[in-house]
């Protein structure tokens, strides 16, 4: 069966967003530290149409993390847009523009229905019936290959509190934000199963990978 495969920014005191998030702000005061790492990386530019950049032990993190991923699942929170009813007269479409980086089709959880928005490359579906829904949904859009959980905070919680995520990456950031969106809030002592694999040092960050598989 196709594997969950979640990765994600954190601050050395646990939070991956900053405080007073918002639309103009989405990471919170201080947030965009928490990627700055990725930025100047050639694969990350590339997939944002720029040319340039550069190669670092985070490169080959960064390609891993990519390769065999055929669905994304996120939370209403990281697609964006105001909270509550979706907006019909000016409907939210991502902060990706026309063409977001994903290429393959994208499951955003939410309370309140949408019709599928149809993008180049991709399609984001809204799914309002729970997180083994878009899971379900997700796998069989996949085909077989892996499924990313592309965050934020609180659809991280949901699926790791479920026992559902078979690969864990965190890219620790040394850096101290003292108050935002903590990632590991209410889940207690247990990762279900997830142990350490792998550590790698890179210029800005260290990349801490889990798994259920080894140990």
């Amino acid at each position: 069966m196709s594997k969950l495969r979640f990765r994600i920014s954190m601050s050395l005191d646990g939070f991956i967003a900053g405080p007073q998030q918002s639309v103009d702000n989405p990471l919170g005061i201080g947030g965009m530290r928490l990627h700055e790492w990725v930025f100047p990386l050639a694969r990350w530019r590339a997939m944002h149409g720029l040319p340039g950049g550069e190669t670092n032990a985070s490169s080959a993190v960064v390609e891993e993390s990519l390769q065999n991923i055929g669905a994304t699942i996120m939370g209403r929170n990281m697609f964006g847009g105001h909270p509550g009813a979706w907006s019909t007269a000016h409907p939210w479409m991502g902060w990706w523009g026309e063409r977001p980086p994903f290429g393959h089709p994208v499951f955003v959880l939410t309370h309140h229905p949408r019709e599928p928005l149809h993008l180049e490359g991709t399609t984001f579906a809204f799914v309002t019936d729970g997180i083994e829904s878009a899971l379900r949904q997700a796998r069989a859009a996949a085909n077989g290959k892996d499924i990313s959980l592309a965050g934020g905070a609180q659809a991280a919680q949901q699926y790791l509190a479920a026992g559902l995520v078979d690969e864990m990456e965190i890219h620790l950031v040394p850096t101290l934000l003292g108050d935002g969106e903590r990632l590991f809030d209410g889940l207690g002592a247990d990762l279900h199963g997830l142990k350490p694999v792998r550590t790698v040092a890179a210029p800005g960050v260290t990349h801490i990978s889990f798994s259920r598989s080894q140990g």
